[in-house]
Formats: structure tokens, C-alpha cells, sequence
């Protein structure tokens, strides 16, 4: 078949490319029009008179002399020392995605390999603990950890979240290692490897791309977890998603809606720049994980 034949014709792509573009501006403007406004204060940016005040900040212009002010990220980053919640979120997501990585790859890969007929129902049992609503399953750990003296702090979190996403990465990572055929292992095995020599020099550079997915996957879970880490963590280790909605106050403390305008962009940013640089992979592994080798 020639390739004029194979090429598109010219009125879809037009509507494929006219629909690309407006599903981009529709999904990237909220984060854009949140960075625009973090820049304002509130009187223009949550403006109810005039919607055009979020955009040319005529109250910003008359208290700092500029349409544009940094107070809000100044607000957030320096007096209430939101880098420490920052700190606080990355260290738990470090651990979370090592522990559930390690875990998940030893075990998706036995579970993979093993020709027993209880492995359906351990993956079953794994889904349905995923299935269940984590606030139930928060309630479960508050009182052994009040009563060992343990809340608050952060392995605390960390134990609870490699807990809740240990069963969706064994699933993930079964799902590749079923991918990857048996014979890689019995070649290796003949070469004079062992089990485990296959699995670390063979298998895994095969699947590295459904790893490194899983792993961000993992990443993602941790990073934006909001019941978990406000139900188990003190105010001093609180993560950036519960510090975030700390900023916006309750009906007993006032908050500062700017602060928490800023402090969502400075979480959203690093998403961004994640996905763009781990793209590849996420694609390959995924398209791994969906097509059955």
C-alpha cells in the first residue's frame, strides 16, 4: 500500500488536530489561570465584581505598586516554612516508591512464575483491599498507634501508604512479568545463573520500562495522598497536600486563601516536569503491560 494511500486525509486531520488543541487549552488552562492568579491578591484574583480584576490586578497595582507580587509565594514558602512540608512529602515518597517497588518486583515476579492456583486468589484478595475506601483502612492503624506512642510521625505514614498501594503494584507488576516470556529465565538458568541471577541481569532490564511506571504511579500516590497523611501526621510533619488545606483555614482558624493558591502551584510544578522527563517510559511500559507477549 502506497503511502499517499495511508496518509490521512486532510479534513480528519484538520478535526483531529483542531480537537487536540482545544483539549489542551481546556485541560492546562486551570493550572495556567491558578499560576496567573497566585501573583495577585485576593481581592482581584477571587474577584465577584469585575472577573478582568484577575487579570490586570488593579488592588495588587494599589497595594505593592505593581500588578504582580510575590506575597503569596512569600507567605506559604517563608513565614509558615512550607519547604519543610515539601521536604516532608518528598521523604515520604522516596520511601514509599523504594519499599513498594521492592516489594512489588520480588513479589510480582513470583506470583508471575508460580503455577499454583492460589496466585488468583491472592491477587483477588490484593484488589479488593485496594478497592476499599482508605479512610476505612486509616481508622484500623489510629489506635496501635496512639497506643505505641507512634502517631504523628513520619514512618507512620510511610507504613500505612506502602500498605494501601502494595496490592495495585503487585497487580502492575504481574501484569509485566506475565508479559515477559519463560524461557528468558530457563536460558539464563542454563548459562549457570540462578533464580535470583535471572531475575536481577535478565528479567529486570527487560521490564524496566514497567517498573519505572509503576514507580511513578506509586510516586503520584504518595505525593497527593490527603486521608492518610492529615489523618496520621502531626501539624510539625504534615505533607504539602494537608498543609495546603491548612492555608485555607476552618470555622475555628483563619486562613489565607493566596497562601494556598501559591503553595498548589509549587506542588503542581514538579508533576509537570516528572511526566514530561519520564514519557517515554510511561508509554512503553504501559504499552508493555497492555499487550500480551
Amino acid at each position: 500500500m502506497s503511502s499517499k494511500a495511508q496518509r490521512m486525509p486532510a479534513g480528519l486531520r484538520i478535526a483531529t488536530s483542531g480537537f487536540i488543541v482545544v483539549w489542551l487549552i481546556i485541560a492546562a488552562f486551570p493550572f495556567f489561570w491558578t499560576f496567573w492568579g497566585s501573583f495577585k491578591v485576593e481581592l482581584d484574583f477571587f474577584s465577584i465584581a469585575d472577573w478582568t480584576n484577575a487579570l490586570f490586578g488593579p488592588t495588587t497595582e494599589a497595594t505593592y505598586g505593581s500588578p504582580f507580587t510575590g506575597a503569596g509565594y512569600h507567605g506559604a514558602w517563608i513565614e509558615n516554612e512550607f519547604w519543610r512540608n515539601v521536604i516532608n512529602t518528598f521523604i515520604v515518597c522516596v520511601f514509599v516508591v523504594t519499599t513498594s517497588l521492592t516489594i512489588g518486583t520480588l513479589g510480582g515476579y513470583a506470583l508471575s512464575r508460580s503455577g499454583f492456583r492460589y496466585v488468583v486468589w491472592l491477587l483477588i484478595i490484593a484488589l479488593i483491599f485496594r478497592a476499599l475506601p482508605q479512610v476505612t483502612l486509616v481508622a484500623g492503624y489510629m489506635l496501635p498507634f496512639f497506643e505505641w506512642n507512634v502517631w504523628g510521625i513520619l514512618p507512620t505514614a510511610i507504613i500505612v501508604l506502602v500498605a494501601m498501594n502494595q496490592p495495585f503494584t503487585l497487580w502492575m507488576l504481574h501484569s509485566f512479568f506475565q508479559n515477559i516470556p519463560k524461557e528468558l529465565d530457563e536460558s539464563a538458568k542454563v548459562d549457570g545463573c540462578t533464580q535470583f541471577q535471572a531475575f536481577r541481569h535478565v528479567i529486570i532490564p527487560v521490564m524496566w520500562p514497567g517498573v519505572i511506571t509503576t514507580g511513578l504511579f506509586s510516586f503520584l500516590l504518595a505525593y497527593n495522598d490527603f486521608i492518610v497523611t492529615s489523618l496520621l501526621l502531626s501539624e510539625s510533619n504534615r505533607t504539602m497536600v494537608p498543609e495546603i488545606a491548612a492555608f485555607l483555614g476552618t470555622t475555628q482558624t483563619e486562613g489565607n486563601v493566596m497562601f494556598a493558591v501559591a503553595a498548589v502551584v509549587s506542588a503542581t510544578a514538579p508533576l509537570f516536569v516528572l511526566v514530561m522527563f519520564f514519557q517515554r517510559q510511561i508509554v512503553s511500559g504501559l504499552t508493555a503491560g497492555a499487550v500480551k507477549g
